[in-house]
Order: structure tokens, then C-alpha cells, then sequence
């Protein structure tokens, strides 16, 4: 059993969805948390300090470089720096191209892409100087392949996908590792949002999620936040330490059609 006691772990949007159950994760694992997100942290806080672990929480905007480097300094400050950082962070806006809000691209390119190589330049160092690191970037299957109406989006993770191989070159010779795992269909707010849209139309909700996954995702489940954290937790692993630079596709066999 992996147990991470000591490290400090630092995940980004993890208050609700995909960061929190990677968050949970970790701590039951042992490891020290730092939460990210906006708002009211106090319950997500109590949840995660159920496993006995230090918490903390940094409000940062991570389309702010500026924010971003607080948010490391905090953690430098508070928890004597980042040994896993997990890239969680990211939204969505779906349009053809040429009807592509130019201030959603600017979004979703930041915080989807330019906050990973932030929060990578900043806590790099840290783990070089103590001699151990993880980083994991939670890209998506859409960093592997395309679909019609996401372009932003496919843009920034196939993006996170090359700046990964990139750092896992650079760190190759270090015991710091950096890779990215790739979802499919995952059954957070954004997801059901597609279905609840779908079910407006007059379709049965279970008809609208079975369709949805059908297009896609040949198991017809979700992969789920428990799914993701315990991958997260292989990666840390000294199982995980020769995994570098990979896309690591967990999507219920979106990929091998």
C-alpha cells in the first residue's frame, strides 16, 4: 500500500468533482493537502481533514500567473513546499470556431493550459532541491483526439499533453516524474449538464445518459474521481517512478475504437 506521510500535496480546483476526489485520495493515503478553488472551503476542508492529515486552502484564480505564484509561496510558507502537484483545474465553452468567443479561448487557454506551466515552473525547483517530486496533469481523452465544437479545449489539453513529455524529458534524470492522465467521460456538472440538456428535449434522463456515453465511451459507465485519485496514487508510487512523460488514457475504452 502506497502510503504518502510526510509529502504535501497540492491540488488545483479541488474543492468539488474530479480535484476533490483525487484530494480525498491522497489523504487517505497520508499525504498533507492544499486545497484550491473559490469560494467557502470550510466543509470541503473538515472532509478532507477526516484522514488526519495537515489542510490548507489557496483561493488563487489560476488564470493568474501572479495568483498562482502566491498560491506556491503559501505553500512553501505553510507546508515547507510541494512534493505532488496535481494540474486538475479547467473549464469548458462549447462553439464552432468561427462563432468561438475570443475572450473563452483566452480563458480556457489559461486556465486550462498556462496554469499547468505555472504551477510546474514554480514548484519545480522545490523538488529538485529535496530530491523527489510528482507531477501529474489531468488532460483529457480530447488531448489525444478531437470532437467537433471544443476547439479551445482539445487545443489547451493536447497542449498539456506535449508540455508533460516536455518536463518528463527535462526531469527524467531526477527522481521528479510528470505525466498526465486522460479521461473520458466523467459525471461531473459539466457532464450532466449535457444530459440534463439532452432531457429537456423530452428524452428519459437514463435514455440521455445512455446515449451520451454511447457516442463515445464503449463501457457505458463513468469513470469516476475515485478512479482518477487512485491513478494519481500509482504515479506517486515508487511502482509509478519509471512512468514519465506518458498519456495515460482512462476512458473506458474511448480510445481503442
Amino acid at each position: 500500500m502506497t502510503t504518502l506521510s510526510g509529502k504535501t500535496a497540492l491540488v488545483t480546483g479541488s474543492t468539488s468533482g474530479i480535484g476533490l476526489g483525487i484530494a480525498l485520495t491522497l489523504a487517505k493515503a497520508g499525504a498533507n493537502l492544499i486545497l484550491n478553488g473559490f469560494g467557502d472551503a470550510s466543509k470541503v476542508i473538515a472532509e478532507v481533514e477526516q484522514f488526519g492529515g495537515k489542510v490548507g486552502h489557496h483561493p488563487a484564480d489560476v488564470s493568474s500567473p501572479e495568483q498562482i505564484a502566491d498560491m506556491i509561496a503559501y505553500a512553501e510558507r505553510e507546508f515547507g513546499g510541494v512534493d505532488i502537484l496535481v494540474n486538475n483545474a479547467g473549464i469548458q465553452h462549447v462553439a464552432a470556431v468561427e462563432e468561438f468567443p475570443v475572450e473563452r479561448w483566452d480563458s480556457i487557454i489559461a486556465i486550462n493550459l498556462s496554469s499547468v506551466f505555472h504551477s510546474t515552473r514554480l514548484s519545480l525547483p522545490g523538488m529538485r532541491a529535496k530530491g523527489w517530486g510528482r507531477i501529474v496533469n489531468i488532460a483529457s481523452v480530447h488531448g489525444l483526439v478531437g470532437s467537433t465544437g471544443k476547439a479551445a479545449y482539445v487545443a489547451a489539453k493536447h497542449g498539456v499533453i506535449g508540455l508533460t513529455k516536455v518536463v518528463g524529458l527535462e526531469t527524467a534524470a531526477s527522481n521528479v516524474t510528470c505525466n498526465a492522465i486522460c479521461p473520458g467521460w466523467v459525471l461531473t456538472p459539466l457532464v450532466q449538464k449535457q444530459i440534463d440538456d439532452r432531457a429537456a428535449k423530452g428524452v428519459d434522463p437514463q435514455q440521455a445518459q445512455h446515449d451520451l456515453l454511447a457516442e463515445k465511451q464503449p463501457s457505458l459507465e463513468f469513470v469516476t474521481p475515485a478512479h482518477l485519485g487512485e491513478l494519481v496514487l500509482f504515479l506517486c508510487s515508487e511502482a509509478g517512478s519509471q512512468v514519465r512523460g506518458a498519456a495515460w488514457n482512462i476512458d473506458g475504452g474511448w480510445l481503442a475504437q
